[in-house]
């Protein structure tokens, strides 16, 4: 499954919500955090389980709930029975902890989904590791917004200062074996800079990127998503390595370039990538 791009829709605007699934997005998320007043959000719960109820999506269905200690084991109410809701979202997550209290809190509910950890805090983001060993984890995502507020940062266009926590979710996702999933860009109508940033996070070692605007889907699908040479590259690699395998030979060449284990690594990555995103990968 894909999660090249991860679209939020507000949990309080039934039409959006209805709307998102058809947005091209890998996975559309019903916000009931950040989106949605503080004096909206009983409303939204509601709403949010209105529309669980009656959409029937192809993509991958998230709720992001509220923290568990403002209103979170409250809106773990709208999952209850939801059959189109396939996973949950936990924001400001600051260590092993708050992801065991939402587990028991699922369990509670009787409710059984994988956990999407964001971390958006300096504690969340250097305590990576241990969250993203968690039971039911499957990715974590990285909220530099939120962060660059924790930490008194101010942004920038070329993300200095959010480098080392970047780099510090990939890495941490990666040796559980999980997702990572890449900050927003908040601007929807910079389509250069989101494109610039989406191939760093590419670069970084992300597996997609969040999304504010269903605008912004298409250019972060298609930096995700492998080209055509890039697949070639990889089946001559893989196709050259099995020859040498065979002949016995642990020396081998493509395109002028010696070929080891990491480079065999990263092919077979390209075309899990684009399986992944729906391409027909033949053999």
């Amino acid at each position: 499954m894909a999660r090249r791009s991860v679209l939020f829709s507000p949990g309080d605007q039934t039409d959006l919500l209805q709307k998102a699934p058809n947005s091209g997005a890998d996975v559309v998320v019903f916000d009931l955090e950040d989106a949605v007043a503080p004096a909206a959000k009983a409303q939204a719960r509601e709403t949010v389980r209105s529309v669980l109820g009656s959409i029937d999506a192809d993509c991958e269905v998230c709720v992001r709930i509220n923290p568990l200690d403002n209103g979170g084991v409250a809106d773990l109410d709208a999952l209850v029975g939801a059959d189109s809701v396939d996973s949950v979202m936990l924001p400001k997550v600051s260590g092993p902890g708050d992801v065991g209290r939402l587990r028991d809190a699922l369990a509670d509910e009787g409710i059984e989904l994988p956990i999407l950890a964001l971390l958006e805090t300096a504690a969340g983001v250097l305590d990576a590791a241990a969250i993203a060993e968690q039971p039911r984890v499957d990715a974590l995502l990285f909220g530099a917004e939120d962060l660059s507020a924790d930490i008194g940062a101010t942004r920038t266009d070329d993300g200095d200062e959010i480098s080392y926590a970047r780099q510090r979710v990939v890495l941490a996702a990666s040796a559980a074996g999980i997702d990572a999933i890449d900050t927003l860009v908040t601007d929807y109508e910079r389509d250069a800079y989101l494109r610039s940033e989406t191939e760093r996070a590419l670069q970084f070692g992300f597996d997609g990127k969040m999304a504010i605007h269903p605008a912004q889907i298409s250019v972060i699908n298609e930096s995700f998503t492998p080209s055509e040479d890039r697949i070639e590259w990889a089946r001559r690699v893989l196709s050259a390595s099995e020859a040498a395998e065979a002949a016995g030979r642990g020396v081998v060449a493509v395109d002028g370039e010696m070929i080891d284990a990491p480079l065999i690594e990263q092919a077979e990555q390209v075309l899990e990538r684009a399986g992944a995103a729906g391409l027909v990968i033949e053999e």
